[in-house]
């Protein structure tokens, strides 16, 4: 019995052995292709699943902690709402309508615009600079908290900008001359972005009742909309017609008649104010005579207004404050009638108030141009600096004494020409006041333009470059004017950047 027993039991091992070993290497097939699998979810295709309109896990993620802030004078003006919901955590804005044009918004639904976009790596904690150990994090998909945006603005003097204009239809941007840093950027009317924070119906009707508004409070005035700029494009004018020599002395005649027959038709340009036939550059910069620059911009041709035009930011699609600013332009394609309107910020000459801002900081700072910028630094949670600081583009738009030259016009403008009303105590201002025709054969109301900077007593360099544009579309036409309804506005921004 035994040795039956035994024979029986070695015949009968080696098939069972034989079975567990394919059932193991099948297992290990199984295992290999699971692996194999996982791994072309994970890697290959990854991006298909997280982009998937369903797959709800990333929003979940993105909005499971509280957004790092934007700050402003040191104090954040934006905050994190616990909706202890699904997606958690809302933005809240403060003072919400004043700094719009600047933070934009954060929404659950319609996603970011300007800072709060440009900077969402930062704010929402995913930019891996933040990331103290970028491997663990990514084993873990932990997300480190949000940092923040140290702004480059002026508490007071975006106040100012903003109370200055009182909801009309405009915007203000500010510069400081020897650094390009925005000190305010306004545009009005304005919107609360706290109103598109969440994902719920009031979301969408305040989404739906904000474009459709006739007067577009979500379009940001100071940086994505263009304007002719009218007169205060003189300034471009007059500094291509000084460093071009066709202008040697400011307060010399010129060969100006009055009126003006634009080259090769038989319109004649005239001017508002009386006594511009023949008179000086300092004359006509003073008090605006059309004549004088029109043709001073045809004696220096094309190609000279171009290249000027050009150095000041005009046609450059590039810049950005870090979102992306509206390009100014100046239409070089054009012949001698059109190049005489167009310097004189007529014709196919458009602007953005930042463009005009930047034209004065440039007069300022002895021909100097310093790139805009919006955030001086990015930092952690905790305030240690991630980013910034360092040095940004700057570039010669026109010779130091040109620049002397269109300091001592400007300030001749506030001192005793139609500038009067932007003069500041204790400060040396200079300005260029502008009315800008526009609409269907002129018929609609001008845009009432300042640009402008100043310069406190005893200060070694220009504190602030200003430029206003009003649009105020229920203004009698005859009260319009850059004198009369954006200086005193330049006025006050001034005032609270240099604390007079």
């Amino acid at each position: 019995m035994s040795e039956y027993a035994g024979m029986g039991g070695g015949d009968g091992g080696r098939p069972m052995a034989r079975c567990i070993r394919h059932a193991c290497a099948f297992c290990t097939l199984l295992l290999a292709a699971l692996l194999v699998n996982a791994a072309r979810v994970q890697l290959v295709q990854a991006g298909t699943y997280t982009g998937n309109p369903a797959n709800r896990r990333a929003a979940i993620a993105r909005y499971q902690q509280p957004r790092g802030d934007i700050l402003v004078g040191g104090r954040p003006v934006t905050g994190s709402v616990d909706t202890h919901e699904q997606l958690r955590y809302e933005r809240a804005y403060q003072n919400g309508p004043l700094y719009a044009p600047v933070t934009g918004f954060a929404s659950q639904s319609y996603g970011t615009t300007f800072l709060e976009h440009a900077e969402d790596g930062v704010l929402s904690g995913t930019d891996p600079m933040l990331q103290p150990l970028p491997l663990w994090n990514d084993m873990t998909r932990g997300r480190s908290p949000g940092g923040n945006v140290v702004t480059t603005l002026h508490r007071a003097a975006q106040e100012a900008a903003y109370r200055g204009l009182a909801g009309r239809k405009g915007a203000v941007a500010a510069i400081e001359p020897a650094t390009g840093r925005v000190l305010a950027l306004v545009s009005s009317p304005s919107y609360d972005p706290a109103q598109l924070s969440g994902n719920g119906e009031a979301t969408a009707s305040a989404w739906a009742r904000l474009n459709s508004d006739p007067e577009k409070p979500m379009l940001n005035r100071a940086v994505r909309q263009t304007y002719p700029p009218g007169s205060t494009f003189k300034v471009v004018t007059a500094a291509a017609a000084l460093d071009a020599g066709v202008v040697t002395d400011p307060d010399a005649r010129t060969d100006s008649p009055d009126p003006y027959r634009l080259p090769g038709t038989r319109t004649r340009l005239t001017n508002e104010a009386d006594g511009c036939a023949d008179t000086s550059l300092r004359d006509a910069f003073e008090w605006s005579c059309n004549t004088v620059f029109a043709k001073l911009g045809v004696d220096v041709g094309v190609h000279g207004m171009k290249n000027t035009a050009e150095a000041f930011g005009f046609n450059d699609t590039g810049l950005r404050i870090p979102f992306s600013v509206a390009p100014s332009t100046f239409d070089f394609r054009v012949d001698k009638a059109q190049l005489a309107l167009s310097s004189i910020g007529q014709y196919n000459t458009r602007a953005t108030p930042l463009q005009m801002a930047m034209v004065a900081a440039a007069v300022a700072d002895d021909g100097r141009l310093h790139t805009p910028y919006l955030v001086e630094r990015t930092t952690r949670r905790g305030g240690e600096t991630v980013s910034g600081g360092g040095m940004r583009p700057v570039r010669q738009v026109m010779r130091p004494s040109t620049a002397r030259q269109l300091k001592d016009l400007m300030t001749g403008v506030v001192r005793e020409g139609t500038g009067t009303r932007a003069a500041v105590p204790g400060a040396v201002v200079g300005g260029k006041t502008g009315t800008a025709q526009h609409g269907v054969g002129n018929t609609g109301v001008p845009y009432a333009w300042f640009v402008s900077w100043a310069q406190a007593d005893g200060a070694a360099e220009p504190g602030v470059a200003v430029a206003v544009v009003v649009e105020d579309a229920s203004a009698d036409r005859g009260e319009i004017s850059g004198g009369g309804d954006a200086a005193p506005i330049a006025r006050d921004v001034m005032r609270a950047v240099l604390g007079r």
